[in-house]
């Protein structure tokens, strides 16, 4: 049996849609998310706070949800972690790149925010990479 989604590491700058996928995600699917409005901040929380997802807003200023994934890979010493990216780029050659860089889904802004938990516990449920529990 796969472990169950419940810690997600959420990087957004922008305060009305952080808090509209804040509500989402922790008081509709009871998920505990930390959110951090910078790059380099979610690079630091990362270690501490341990997430099984990381939920990356793609448009940044400073240091884009890419370069704080890869960031992270580098840091940590790891090749390829649960990566879910937002973003109102939905160009089908933009999402296929992102899929490409490891990430399990990619959510178009606007999203909808009712089913954004159950979409979300949905890709995680769908992953190749099985995770120890």
């Amino acid at each position: 049996m796969t472990k169950e989604l419940k810690r997600v590491l959420y990087l957004e700058d922008e305060p009305h849609i952080a808090k509209v996928a804040m509500i989402a995600m922790q008081r509709f699917s009871d998920l505990e998310v930390l959110h951090c409005e910078r790059g380099d901040a979610a690079v630091e929380a990362f270690g501490e706070f341990e997430p099984d997802l990381m939920v990356f807003d793609i448009m940044l200023p400073g240091m884009d949800g890419l370069q704080t994934y890869g960031e992270i890979l580098n840091r940590y010493g790891i090749d390829r972690a649960p990566v879910v990216f937002m973003t109102a780029k939905a160009q089908t050659h933009e999402q296929e790149r992102y899929m490409a860089l490891g990430a399990l889904g990619v959510i178009v802004k606007p999203f909808n925010a009712m089913s954004l938990g159950d979409h979300l516990k949905s890709l995680w449920a769908s992953r190749e990479l099985p995770m120890s529990a």
